[in-house]
């Protein structure tokens, strides 16, 4: 049983860990040459963090980047004012809690996640097929046949998360709804800059007006910067080249002290916000901006592309294990609603843009996406704050670990409160009263492998029919805890 993914971003690889660390033969196919080079997605969420340590690249990820800095407005030479940005966003800042231990969006450019991400699948086994594109499938009731540049590929599911301009997306005739969110096109860029000093994202003026600003971020690990430039409706863009940018640092900041150099990357876009009506046709999936294009303000296309991923990955592989065909359709039912909250929270910051009050941190955060009343959210809602279909939170445990240490891996897990414990086949805990685990006494909470609660019960039948319906089950012989991250 065979899988196919078009496209080496974020999103396809980490459908790609997801799927070979349970065993699944996997194939990643991308038209370029090599990984994306550029930093264009570079912030990561505190819930694609969670991800991220479950897949066993959290420190990788955290070693290679940086809390976000701050943001600092010049009016030409002269320093205006200096904010953290979560400030000019009007959140409030957040500190480490047992129950939430990455609370800051991590700032690391996206050819590095890329890099991280493809490492992790390499030592899992898998290798990125590059100069290979996908240009059309064709379904066959027990698979298929996916059309390259290369020739033909017989595969049982095929996932395109081959961008906003998805050729599986365009093949399969799935409508891409939505449209430009204003007429502003943006250009972004990465390129080194001499003449600034401090670790900061720079907002350059000639007269404190930041709607005329060139802005250069420092990426971490980098000797380069982001440059990000909004052109307004009606003004011709710039040629994408370093004299051109050049001519509008200095144009807009009204200083010739800065120096750029080495172009490694740069696009022009307009924000869009687009989204498919439907994630899954048969035996093919959309997932990332194949799925969904997000205006980029907020950090949210790349983090949503991520959890698609985590979604998809464990229920792909329950299926080709033997569970029912039809948890696949879960994946559009819970992912679907999650992307028309996030185009709208992310088109919201987009209008608001620095100051004002800015919405929930959890929304910007991720942390509150859950599946509430969705498809695999068993149990008695009333039974608690926390519910069927919530984020599972972490928690310190008396031996020193953290719940997050238990659940990392491609298993599910059962948490007992101060309830009779019961052989569920997979690995469980006993635990007492928590005030993040608001349920009751002689409850049993069934954490899926992508971090959800599945079921809250009081009865062990209901859990254990939940493992059996969806393929839950003990650690797959022959599998290695230092390689798939399951606890020894």
């Amino acid at each position: 049983m065979t899988v196919v993914i078009a496209g080496a971003g974020p999103t396809g690889l980490t459908l790609a860990i997801e799927l070979t660390r349970r065993g699944v033969p996997t194939r990643v196919l991308d038209k370029a040459a090599t990984l994306f080079p550029g930093s264009r997605g570079k912030g990561l969420q505190p819930r694609t963090l969670e991800v991220f340590d479950d897949l066993g690249v959290i420190g990788a990820v955290l070693a290679a980047g940086e809390s976000f800095p701050p943001m600092r407005l010049y009016r030409g030479a002269d320093v205006v004012w200096e904010k953290p940005i979560y400030e000019l966003l009007g959140l409030p800042e957040l500190e480490p809690t047992p129950a939430v231990p990455y609370p800051y969006t991590w700032l690391i450019p996206q050819w590095r996640t890329d890099q991280i991400l493809a490492a992790r699948f390499a030592e899992l086994g898998g290798t990125i097929e590059f100069d290979t594109e996908v240009t059309g499938f064709t379904q066959h009731d027990d698979g298929v046949t996916v059309h390259t540049n290369r020739g033909q590929i017989r595969a049982d599911y095929l996932v395109g998360a081959d961008g906003g301009r998805s050729t599986v997306r365009k093949v399969s005739g799935v409508e891409f709804l939505g449209g430009a969110l204003t007429e502003e096109r943006i250009v972004v860029g990465d390129v080194r800059a001499a003449g600034l000093e401090g670790r900061c994202c720079h907002l350059l003026t000639r007269d404190g007006d930041q709607a005329r600003r060139f802005s250069l971020w420092n990426l971490p690990g980098s000797e380069h910067c982001q440059l990000v430039v909004t052109m307004a409706p009606g003004e011709d863009p710039p040629a994408l080249t370093l004299e051109s940018m050049q001519e509008v640092l200095e144009q807009r900041s009204g200083r010739r002290d800065i120096t750029l150099s080495d172009l490694r990357w740069i696009s022009l876009y307009r924000v869009n916000l687009l989204m498919a009506q439907h994630f899954r046709i048969g035996r093919v999936f959309l997932a990332g901006d194949a799925a969904h294009v997000h205006s980029p303000a907020g950090g949210q296309g790349v983090n949503t592309g991520v959890q698609d991923a985590h979604n998809l990955g464990w229920k792909l592989a329950a299926v080709i294990a033997g569970a029912p065909a039809e948890l696949l359709d879960s994946y559009e039912a819970e992912r679907l609603p999650v992307a028309a909250e996030v185009l709208q929270l992310s088109g919201a910051l987009h209008r608001q843009g620095f100051g004002g009050t800015g919405p929930a941190p959890a929304a910007i955060h991720q942390l509150d996406i859950g599946y509430r009343g969705g498809p695999l959210a068993a149990g008695d809602p009333r039974m608690g704050t926390l519910q069927p279909g919530d984020r599972a939170p972490d928690g310190l445990l008396p031996d020193g670990r953290r719940l997050f240490d238990v659940f990392r891996g491609p298993h599910w897990t059962v948490l007992e409160f101060d309830c009779k414990t019961v052989d569920f086949g997979v690995p469980q805990v006993s635990l007492g009263p928590s005030p993040d685990y608001d349920v009751p006494v002689g409850a049993y909470v069934l954490v899926r492998p992508d971090g959800y609660i599945g079921a809250i019960s009081t009865q062990a039948n209901v859990i254990r029919e939940r493992l059996h319906r969806l393929g839950g089950r003990r650690r797959p012989a022959g599998c290695a805890p230092d390689q798939c991250g399951c606890p020894a």
